[in-house]
């Protein structure tokens, strides 16, 4: 399925989500509610409106970030995040909204603030609401106290789910849309639809899913901080062989190294071609998990959980070429793309600008030499900290740079540009392909921190 149809069919999805609910509200006849006749008050109807719509963009909060594959192909992942973090955002302030409508409904309802004293349904609603705005401050105050991946992903994970909880209590112990059938079955049917997400993304997934355990073929050190972790899938096929494990290149996935549903997993884009035999990731060193990562020894399992992405020359069959924009150890999905080209004998031209600081944090030099033995590919090497002796570009992308790199492909309006590095190098390339009036679907990012 065209990735345009995957959009639309999970537009159409979060909409019905969105909407329905507060839509059915407001068609329902005022007589019909769970508690008695329905009052009819203005804020009476917007702290109930407030309150279905905060639990609908809950609801797509949760969904996002589950790593449904045909998602994240629809939208690409960064697009996906950036959405999950909006939304949650937008949630908060719903909530807060909702509490304020219910005060302006009846004054006395600030008694319910009183925690000790305050029945059960508000107590949850509470706890859900200071869950929301932890939740929220953590994720802005991440970088800001340079919080660990591991921690703030185990924060957030523990504050969602108590998030969840506390306000499926909250409307069940508020006796009123679960005693109306209609509603009773659409929160049934929403609560059912969360659960088999969860259940995919934690349970299935990270533990009896066969087809995600792989072994370990070899560790190579390309240098003292960067390996190539080699992988081949543990599922044979009755001959022996292994069971291919089809993915696009440029894409990436979540490696772990235990089967648990809590176990540490880190993303790591696929650096070989689409159509090797095995499968592998060239990872810098960042901290324990990717120390483990070295140590592996052949024979010993991981488990994989993608592929995951819709950063992939695979996306267009329409262009005229690629240009791919690199930074450090983002030149690993260009590394998937140029390979999986020359598997391909794909005819098209490939330009590659690859940006480090020095000359030492240039990767796979031989073998892009080699590669050029068999597509159209021409790589300009830039440093941001060269040594005397250099005399290729220096600094990071600009204008200059990409006259000189596209200068020989035609229009650059008709090739497709794909950028993975730091934010910053991704920032000051999407903005000189702007003033080349390159087209925006024409421009595919990816950062470094998009988790």
């Amino acid at each position: 399925m065209e990735q345009r149809q995957l959009r639309a069919i999970w537009l159409a999805g979060f909409a019905v989500i969105v909407i329905a609910p507060s839509l059915l509200w407001l068609t329902v006849p005022p007589s019909v509610t769970g508690n008695g006749v329905r009052r009819e008050s203005l804020w009476s109807n917007l702290s109930v409106i407030t309150g279905l719509l905060a639990t609908s963009a809950m609801v797509c909060v949760v969904v996002l970030p589950s790593r449904i594959r045909s998602l994240n192909r629809a939208f690409g992942i960064e697009n996906v995040i950036d959405l999950h973090r909006f939304l949650g955002i937008v949630t908060a302030a719903l909530v807060l909204l909702h509490l304020a409508c219910v005060v302006a409904a009846d004054p006395t309802n600030t008694a319910l603030l009183n925690f000790p004293e305050a029945p059960g349904r508000a107590q949850n609603a509470t706890i859900a609401t200071f869950g929301l705005v932890a939740i929220v401050l953590l994720a802005i105050l991440r970088r800001k106290f340079d919080l660990s991946y591991e921690f703030w992903r185990t924060t957030h994970i523990g504050l969602a789910l108590l998030i969840l909880v506390t306000s499926a209590a909250h409307i069940v112990l508020l006796n009123q849309l679960v005693n109306d059938p209609t509603f009773a079955m659409l929160l049934t049917l929403i609560a059912i639809a969360v659960a088999l997400v969860f259940g995919y993304r934690w349970i299935w997934r990270n533990i009896y899913d066969q087809s995600t355990e792989f072994l370990v073929r070899d560790v190579r050190l390309e240098n003292p901080t960067v390996a190539t972790l080699v992988l081949e899938p543990k599922t044979r096929n009755r001959d022996g062989s292994t069971t291919s494990w089809a993915f696009a290149p440029g894409q990436f996935a979540w490696i772990r190294l235990d089967r648990s549903a809590t176990g540490q997993e880190h993303p790591f884009t696929i650096a070989s071609s689409a159509h090797d035999e095995f499968t592998e990731f060239t990872i810098r060193g960042a901290g324990d998990f990717t120390r483990r990562i070295r140590r592996l020894q052949p024979g010993q399992p991981v488990w994989v959980d993608g592929p995951h992405g819709a950063f992939t020359s695979d996306l267009t069959n329409a262009s005229a070429g690629f240009v791919l924009m690199a930074g450090g150890v983002g030149i690993t999905p260009m590394l998937s793309m140029v390979r999986t080209a020359a598997h391909r004998g794909d005819p098209r031209p490939y330009r590659l600008v690859v940006v480090a600081s020095a000359l030492e944090d240039l990767f796979f030099r031989d073998e892009l030499a080699t590669l050029r033995r068999y597509i159209d590919l021409e790589v300009t090497e830039v440093l941001r900290r060269p040594r005397p002796d250099w005399s290729g570009p220096i600094g990071g992308i600009n204008s200059e740079l990409m006259a000189l790199v596209v200068g020989d492909l035609g229009d650059p309006q008709d090739l497709d540009y794909f950028i993975c590095g730091p934010p910053g190098m991704v920032v000051d390339a999407v903005n000189v392909l702007d003033e080349m009036s390159v087209p925006a679907d024409r421009v595919h990012t990816e950062q470094f921190d998009f988790v």
